[in-house]
């Protein structure tokens, strides 16, 4: 509920509202807790919450559990008590704006982006690259840079690579070896992540980030809802989506310094995804990126089993904590809820070691920054229930809210221009074409001078057998001459004896 100045999330006891001051909610949070404690219901609390204060927010729904939003909940026993039990008398079920997004396009609007936009890191990651390959993906980015070609989906990279592979020589020089091994790899890479549905992610038109930054009519925040059952399946990329996203808000958005309300709050639920195996050098870019997008006016709230999951620089910058239940029945858990427990600020009302152990359904443990940006002393208390409607809903209501919404038919239909992949593929046609009329050129010569040779060799063989004959001829004739000579002299000297 929005009360106030205030997002309120839970009470302790009657009086002792737990609120997150609403310009200190871009000091980032974290929600925390075993399977089965509450999170889900912490998180609606929180985005339907930052909705009525007339805050936008996105957050992904693994599980398909949020999607009940746009609808108002029902009474029921266990709330009306949850309400008596805290104090709160005035509660409203109703439903909150609500605009659904998929990458795949099927239980949402679709979220596409360029691969340029995506840029060489994050695609490393989520194609799963060596270092090495990396550097070639690196080089190729760089190559399109310079020769001014578009990377907008899969088949310009793929294009791309191959001519890159197919003509390395001449930019080894300028760019750095191009191994035909790492070039073969990555395209292999590429070939799985489209079997994934990647290709899907990457083209035009590419999300407007401002579209998820808007107010309805009554100036309530829109809660942007990634449907993200079928992405969570592949968490390689669901956790690279993210991770492009935060990245991407922080490159896009202006400075705007402390702001009375965030222009935007994310929820990134399964956060552990986000860093699992993620390279020192990329943990350090992102570390940067949340330390500096609360200026922007962006609250991150990460949502996981345990604090942790999120690497320590990253869990010092996320002042708004709720701790549901953990469980700890070996050393090394046990070990876990110490290190959870020394990291709230202590309250000696009770022993939060204890506590985080003995939580209930619906109990969490809280701390929240106060007006002079320090977290505030652990308490105990009794989370809210949500306003709208818990758990899935239909294909036939989700229909109604997508044909409702003001984004319908703007991301629908895909754009194919021209980009990189016509402009290499022309290029490569024309190569070939003159690489053809080279052939063909170099062919007629050869014939040619094939020709002129038989030509030759069948002349001058013609005169010298025309010249045999004529010596011949002439031998003959000279013989016969020399005979009748011969006999002439012999009868002269036979008559001179005589």
């Amino acid at each position: 509920m929005f009360l106030g100045n205030g997002i309120l999330v839970g009470k302790n006891g009657t009086e002792n509202e737990l609120s997150i001051i609403l310009n200190k909610a871009n000091r980032h949070g974290l929600i925390t807790g075993a399977s089965g404690s509450g999170k889900t219901i912490t998180l609606k609390v929180m985005a339907e919450s930052f909705s009525a204060a007339g805050v936008p927010v996105f957050l992904a729904d693994v599980k398909g559990d949020l999607a009940g939003m746009p609808l108002p909940g029902t009474a029921s026993e266990k709330i009306s008590e949850r309400l008596s039990n805290i104090g709160i008398d005035n509660f409203e079920f109703k439903g909150f704006p609500t605009v659904f997004w998929d990458v795949y396009g099927r239980g949402g609007h679709p979220i596409r982006t360029t691969v340029k936009s995506v840029g060489a890191t994050i695609l490393s990651r989520m194609l799963g690259l060596s270092e090495a390959q990396e550097g070639v993906l690196a080089i190729a980015f760089k190559i399109a840079e310079d020769s001014g070609l578009e990377l907008v989906d899969l088949k310009d990279l793929r294009l791309l690579l191959q001519y890159i592979g197919d003509n390395r020589q001449k930019y080894t020089i300028t760019y750095g070896n191009v191994a035909t091994q790492s070039v073969g790899s990555i395209q292999r890479s590429i070939l799985m992540l489209e079997e994934q549905g990647g290709n899907q992610f990457f083209g035009e038109p590419a999300i407007d980030i401002n579209d998820f930054v808007q107010l309805n009519s009554n100036g309530c925040g829109n809660i942007n809802i990634l449907h993200a059952v079928e992405l969570f399946k592949q968490p390689n990329l669901y956790a690279c989506f993210l991770l492009w996203l935060l990245t991407f808000l922080n490159q896009t958005l202006p400075e705007v310094g402390d702001l009375d309300k965030p222009k935007i709050v994310f929820f990134f639920d399964e956060a552990h995804l986000l860093f699992d195996d993620m390279p020192n050098y990329m943990l350090t870019q992102v570390t940067q990126v949340v330390k500096l997008i609360r200026s922007k006016g962006i609250g991150l709230y990460f949502i996981s089993q345990t604090p942790m999951d999120i690497p320590g620089d990253i869990l010092a910058q996320l002042g708004n904590r709720v701790q549901h239940t953990l469980r700890a029945y070996t050393p090394a858990e046990q070990k876990i809820i110490k290190a959870v427990a020394s990291s709230f600020r202590a309250n000696p009302e009770i022993n939060t070691e204890e506590a985080i152990l003995s939580l209930g359904t619906g109990e969490a443990l809280i701390s929240f920054v106060n007006e002079n940006g320090e977290p505030s002393i652990v308490q105990k208390a009794t989370i809210l229930p949500p306003q709208s409607m818990m758990g899935a809903i239909d294909d036939s209501t989700r229909l109604m809210v997508m044909n409702q919404s003001a984004f319908r038919g703007k991301y629908d239909n895909p754009i194919d221009r021209e980009t990189a992949y016509e402009k290499i593929k022309a290029e490569m046609e024309a190569a070939e074409e003159e690489k053809a009329k080279e052939a063909e050129a170099k062919q007629k010569e050869k014939e040619e001078k094939e020709k002129q040779k038989a030509s030759g060799t069948k002349g001058s063989g013609s005169k010298k057998t025309k010249k045999s004959a004529a010596e011949k001829a002439l031998e003959k004739t000279a013989n016969a001459a020399l005979g009748t000579i011969g006999r002439q002299i012999g009868k002269s000297i036979f008559k001179w004896f005589k």
